[in-house]
């Protein structure tokens, strides 16, 4: 079955829209967890506009799932990655300006970079994770880095999923057989949600998890963050 990691930057976003600690960004972590969630995914900026770098060191404490940090891999993001040893890292490209992140990695003009970096994961037990799109010769190049999954970015299948959906999901599908033929394992995330989720899933031959935010917690203000993530394991059974 492929795991559900949510991700809770949009927690910490209507936090920091008043201050104090509600919500507490820790105890909706944990309640994710008890609900079902098989990890729990955060994107920590360099300008703290959701998740603070306190927020890191809190959920280390608490979480029993899976930790995934996602960023771009500058100095700070190294540091927390080293002291903090999630479960996986996933290299995300995007400057500290961007409002979401929006584009995958060139691997190709990037090679060096994140070869040196899956190395030294791969030396303190991370997991690696590449963020990407679906173009073929760059997942080649992905996996001469010795990364261990690509992150395949979903946004432009969620985009046309309502006008085609066999369409737009056609890259993906090849995109997957080529990646698992090199070995790699497969996440993907961005604008997945209960309407288009199910047939992603369906369409790949495999997918080990989904990041998902955005989607997910916009659901939860109308059904519920336990009845939401429910639903949304449920689109993922094999």
């Amino acid at each position: 079955m492929t795991k559900l990691s949510v991700n809770i930057n949009k927690i910490a976003t209507i936090r920091n829209a008043r201050g104090g600690n509600t919500p507490n960004v820790a105890q909706f972590a944990i309640d994710c967890e008890r609900f079902g969630a098989d990890g729990i995914t955060v994107h920590p900026r360099p300008d703290e506009r959701h998740i603070t770098l306190q927020d890191i060191y809190d959920l280390k404490q608490v979480l029993t799932t899976e930790f995934n940090i996602e960023g771009y891999p500058d100095e700070r993001f190294l540091k927390m990655i080293y002291e903090i040893l999630p479960e996986q890292a996933t290299l995300v490209p995007d400057p500290p300006h961007v409002l979401t992140s929006n584009a995958g990695w060139d691997t190709v003009k990037h090679f060096d970079l994140l070869s040196d970096l899956n190395q030294q994961f791969k030396s303190i037990g991370v997991r690696s994770s590449i963020f990407i799109e679906t173009d073929l010769n760059l997942i080649d190049y992905a996996a001469k880095t010795g990364v261990d999954r690509i992150e395949l970015y979903t946004g432009p299948f969620a985009e046309n999923f309502s006008k085609n959906p066999e369409k737009a999901i056609e890259a993906y599908t090849k995109a997957v057989e080529h990646a698992l033929d090199l070995g790699l394992g497969i996440n993907a995330g961005h604008d997945l949600s209960l309407e288009n989720l199910r047939f992603f899933k369906q369409n790949l031959k495999q997918l080990d998890e989904v990041s998902i935010g955005h989607a997910l917690i916009s659901d939860a203000l109308y059904l519920g963050i336990e009845n939401t993530i429910q639903r949304y394991k449920f689109l993922l059974r094999d």
